[in-house]
């Protein structure tokens, strides 16, 4: 993990050496878990901001501020003394001021300097979130691994999942067993859709309802586990798979698979959006990248950057995409690192029907529709 921190804190000195800075704070919950290799500074998850904050100088020099009830969990649990220097304070002195921590991180900047923040603190600071964002996108060695281990195990889930459910459960019946499939293993579902039968084709975002499931089921999970977000989408069908259902997914695994094929370093998301959109409309559904995004770039977020049509954002080796293009009834999702050899597909599930696309040459394997 040393290595791991060392790699990610020049990254940050790099940063801040271009923008004339002495140093960051960072306190929102996905960079904590990022510099620290996946600990977490979460007590409230229904907020950004953690209860311990990071202090990196642009001397390459590492802190951890907490007050004094956070701090001796941290160090037993999240955070290693040697990795970053411990700075307690009470939390009545944290309370009673606003800005007290931002004034104590400023007393830590040896060489003086601005101090930054990934995000908005309050008015002493300039808020760096999209500079520290563009730190996070190319994964270490280590965080490939996290990953494989972590897409292998939700796409597992996913499938176990399919397993239990029951015709006639509703969606949030069906939510609740993903929910505890996933815990199993370590892992949270921060984004749980669930759409049973007309819903599918109703709403892209069908948050779980008592809507019951009769022929066919769309599962979406964002599956989080050591600050680390992969994403997925399985679509069931009891009995035979109908006709046009089949030919709209066949469609969308083309878009899939040419999304794919040029998600390489360098590329932009608008170069990408453009890709989708002829894709689709290759496959005679022109209109349908306009009723949803087509995926994003991830990582510690469940969306890095989004491609659109003015997207600047470019594709950096080792970074981990989530496609998710839909046809109007369908869609496909699965997620993906690009690494030295092209695109690896991290969340697979096992005994899932898969369809075949070729592309330039290349073959894609996107998922299909399990009949049960």
């Amino acid at each position: 993990m040393k290595n791991e921190v060392e790699e990610k804190t020049g990254r940050l000195v790099e940063m801040l050496g271009r923008e004339g800075l002495g140093g960051v704070l960072l306190n929102a919950q996905h960079n904590f878990a990022w510099l620290t290799g996946g600990a977490s500074n979460g007590i409230d998850l229904s907020r950004e901001n953690g209860v311990a904050f990071l202090l990196v100088t642009a001397g390459g020099k590492r802190y951890l501020l907490a007050n004094n009830i956070e701090m001796p969990r941290m160090l037993a649990e999240e955070i290693a003394a040697d990795e970053f220097e411990p700075v307690e304070y009470s939390w009545q002195d944290e309370k009673a001021s606003g800005d007290f921590v931002t004034r104590k991180a400023l007393s830590l900047l040896a060489s003086g300097g601005e101090l930054a923040t990934d995000i908005a603190i309050d008015g002493r600071t300039r808020a760096i979130e999209g500079l520290v964002a563009k730190c996070r996108y190319s994964l270490t060695a280590a965080e490939v691994e996290r990953f494989r281990q972590l897409g292998k195990d939700a796409g597992i889930a996913m499938r176990a999942v399919i397993d239990k459910v029951v015709p006639g459960e509703t969606e949030i019946e069906i939510a609740a067993k993903l929910w505890a499939e996933l815990a199993a293993g370590g892992i949270t579902s921060v984004v749980t859709l669930v759409a049973a039968d007309e819903r599918i084709a109703n709403f892209r975002h069908p948050i779980p309802t008592d809507n019951r499931w009769n022929k066919t089921l769309m599962i979406v999970s964002c599956s989080k586990r050591d600050g680390l977000i992969s994403s997925c989408t399985r679509i069931v069908c009891l009995g035979n798979v109908p006709e046009e259902l089949q030919r709209r997914t066949e469609a969308t695994a083309f878009v899939n698979a040419s999304l794919w094929n040029a998600t390489r370093p360098g590329v932009s998301g608008a170069e990408l959006y453009k890709i989708a959109a002829d894709a689709y409309s290759k496959k005679g559904f022109a209109d349908e990248i306009n009723k949803h995004h087509q995926g994003r770039a991830g990582g510690y977020r469940t969306r890095e950057w989004v491609a659109h049509p003015k997207s600047g954002e470019v594709v950096q080796q080792n970074q981990a995409f989530a496609w998710n293009p839909s046809i109007t009834g369908t869609k496909i999702e699965e997620t993906v690192i690009l690494t030295d050899t092209g695109i690896e597909v991290i969340t697979t599930s096992p005994d899932f029907p898969s369809i075949k696309t070729e592309i330039d040459g290349q073959t894609y394997f996107s998922p299909g529709i399990l009949s049960i």
